[in-house]
């Protein structure tokens, strides 16, 4: 029989309450305080951190903080990863975000989701997981949603909902974000 994390990992209907689960949630909130509140700019002891945090990253990931995400561990960065302030990463699934990315102030990284049915989604969520491309730029204010892939050499504008995939050296803007034009 599988765990509540195992399920939530593999994209099943879990149950988020669950007793490791809401451990793991704590865990990373205790260190979002040290980075959000005692540190709250780029040190030694911030990165120290951050490597703690989201353990799954090739290189350096740098955080502006107030930084917020469910479990840190899921958040998979290669080398060369900004994240300016109050960004959101809902990682209940993976998410992997590659080299030279740049996420603007305010974008929202989801990866949970809720069942369509009022009684069970009262109760119980789902995940699916979110790629994003190498050296993309993901504007300010934008939202990425659960289950969609962001190309290479992207570029989101401020304020989009991303719904469905973007192909590779796209522009994408809007609610829901649409390609406008392909980029060199």
């Amino acid at each position: 029989m599988k765990t509540e994390k195992e399920k939530m990992l593999s994209g099943e209907l879990y149950l988020a309450t669950d007793k490791e689960l809401s451990a793991e949630r704590i865990r990373a909130k205790k260190l979002l305080h040290k980075i959000n509140v005692t540190e709250y700019w780029m040190n030694k002891n911030t990165r120290k951190l951050i490597a703690e945090l989201i353990p799954n990253s090739k290189g350096v990931v740098h955080l502006e903080p107030p930084f917020h995400c469910d479990y840190g561990y899921n958040i998979e960065c290669g080398e060369n990863v900004y994240f300016n302030v109050n960004c959101v990463v809902l990682d209940t699934m993976k998410i992997k975000i590659g080299s030279n990315v740049m996420v603007g102030p305010g974008a929202h990284i989801y990866t949970a989701s809720h069942p369509l049915d009022i009684e069970t989604r009262c109760v119980l969520e789902l995940s699916k997981p979110v790629v994003i491309g190498d050296d993309c730029w993901i504007g300010g204010n934008s939202v990425i949603c659960p289950g969609v892939t962001i190309g290479n050499g992207c570029v989101i504008g401020a304020g989009s909902v991303v719904t469905k995939d973007i192909p590779d050296n796209s522009l994408a803007v809007g609610n829901p974000a649409k390609v406008i034009r392909k980029l060199d």
